[in-house]
């Protein structure tokens, strides 16, 4: 049975961004719903994850790399990347704004027989480190980056890896992201504001100021035919991986 967690406040949440998401909660496993998107991210996110955790900790051999270690996933919504990493072997724990994710994470964990820490809250309130800290998506949402970025690096744990992916400031990701998808209505309107996406340069620049060092940078694309996939352009959205410098 998974128990509900203390509430942790964080200054970084942007309340309106908190209640947005919140209201796709109910659907947030549907891989049909308004997060299906989301779905279809997951692949691509679990195939880097693996990458670079094995790349990191140098075991691509077993089922289960994450063995031993703590995972945190900032912004986890329902749980999407928190139970597969708890199935890769590590003790998760997620933390996500909206209390309403929290409460259909700790659901659908339950459900799957899988001891995951859920906690509604900020970055900024956590207690602890984790070896591998992931914030997927999330930092475009966020009121302060800046102070989100020294959150996380604060949390991440001596000879820990740091994973965060979000859209880059490009004209792409304003048409695919914005006027294509959220006006065709593949994801609620109001999901995205450009303006607050970030360049991998300007998300170098804030993991640098946190004391952090980047050591891989790769792109997210998207088409028709093959849907997500990693790709070497960073036009559309990319992943970002960092240790302590």
């Amino acid at each position: 049975m998974i128990l509900a967690s203390d509430t942790v406040n964080g200054a970084t949440i942007d309340p309106r961004e908190a209640a947005h998401f919140g209201t796709m909660a109910k659907d947030w496993w549907d891989p049909k719903g308004s997060s299906a998107p989301l779905h279809k991210l997951n692949p691509p996110r679990l195939r880097y994850i693996r990458e670079q955790v094995d790349a990191h900790w140098g075991d691509g051999s077993t089922f289960t790399p994450l063995e031993g270690k703590t995972a945190l996933d900032v912004g986890c919504g329902a749980g999407l990347l928190c139970e597969p990493l708890a199935r890769l072997g590590a003790e998760v724990t997620g933390i996500d704004a909206a209390p309403e994710n929290i409460a259909v994470a700790e659901i659908h964990a339950a459900q799957s027989g899988l001891a995951i820490d859920y906690r509604a809250g900020g970055v900024e309130g956590l207690v602890g480190q984790f070896d591998l800290v992931t914030s997927l998506e999330v930092i475009e949402h966020v009121s302060d980056p800046a102070g989100f970025v020294r959150g996380l690096a604060r949390t991440l744990a001596e000879g820990g890896l740091l994973i965060l992916s979000t859209p880059n400031r490009t004209p792409l990701s304003r048409l695919a992201m914005i006027t294509v998808a959220e006006g065709a209505g593949v994801i609620p309107k109001g999901t995205h504001d450009w303006n607050k996406f970030l360049t991998p340069e300007e998300l170098t620049a804030l993991l640098k100021d946190a004391g952090l060092r980047v050591t891989d940078t790769r792109g997210l694309s998207f088409s028709p035919a093959t849907g997500f996939t990693l790709s070497d352009s960073t036009s559309l959205d990319y992943f970002l991986t960092a240790v302590k410098a």
